[in-house]
Formats: C-alpha cells, structure tokens, sequence
C-alpha cells in the first residue's frame, strides 16, 4: 500500500477507521526527511496491513501544531486510536522493522487499563494531595 497524505480534514477519519496507522511527520526542506523517506516506504511495502501515512508539516501547520511537532522527522504510531509512540529523528530500516515489531506485539487492552489507571491514578492524587497544612493548594 502506498503511504497516505493526511490532512487536517481526513485524520481523524484515518485514525479512527485504521486499528494501526504509523505517521510520519516530514517537510520537504528537510534532509533527514528526505533520508528516512525511503525507509518509510520499504516498510509500507513489507507491513501491507498496516497504513503508513505522511503529515507535510509546512502545509499541515495547524495539524503539526495539535500535535506539538517540534522538531522533524517524527514518527507517530496509533494503535486502536491510542498513540503508542511518538519520537523525533530519522530511524534506520533495523529500527524501525523492531519497532513495528514491538508496536504489533503490545497487548491494547494492557495500554488502555495503563492509561485509565494513570489518569484515575492523577485524579485521585491531585484530590487527597491537593491541600497543605494550612489548608491551601501545594505550590
């Protein structure tokens, strides 16, 4: 399958119809970019199953923006609508074959109780933490 342009009009639509979408987050101007490009899409070529999707940062701005892109290339992998990882630099053919490996073998309903225990975890913590000796919030 060849890589998809994603736009701020079709993301959302691409991540939530796609249980495993890797992002590639590039510009044109950019030479790692460039570099890792080709190793994208041998990936795309060996991982048929999965969509492999590119965001151009200079025409994707405010996209680029929701997802505090600093720095590029960033790869992004969502898995059932949960981004699994996220990381900045240009990675070689070994790297990425293990971290579609890995990105595979996660066991989802593992992530979600994670993420779930984590936020009720803040939650509860923030309440029975909140207030000091004298009754006011810690600084």
């Amino acid at each position: 399958m060849a890589t998809v342009e994603l736009t701020k009009e079709n993301f959302d639509q691409t991540v939530s119809e796609n249980p495993f979408v890797l992002i590639d987050f590039w510009a044109g101007w950019c030479r790692p970019c460039l570099q890792f490009a080709p190793v994208y899409e041998k990936a795309a070529e060996a991982n048929p199953d999965l969509v492999f999707a590119k965001v151009d940062t200079e025409a994707q701005q405010e996209l680029a923006g929701a997802f505090e892109i600093s720095s590029i290339p960033t790869l992004m992998i969502v898995r059932d609508q949960v981004a699994i990882f996220a990381q900045p630099g240009a990675l070689p053919e070994v790297a990425l074959t293990d971290l579609i490996a890995q990105a595979r073998a996660l066991d989802m309903d593992e992530v979600r109780a994670k993420i779930a225990a984590e936020k009720n975890g803040a939650a509860g913590g923030a309440a029975a933490d909140g207030a000091g000796e004298s009754g006011t919030p810690d600084a």
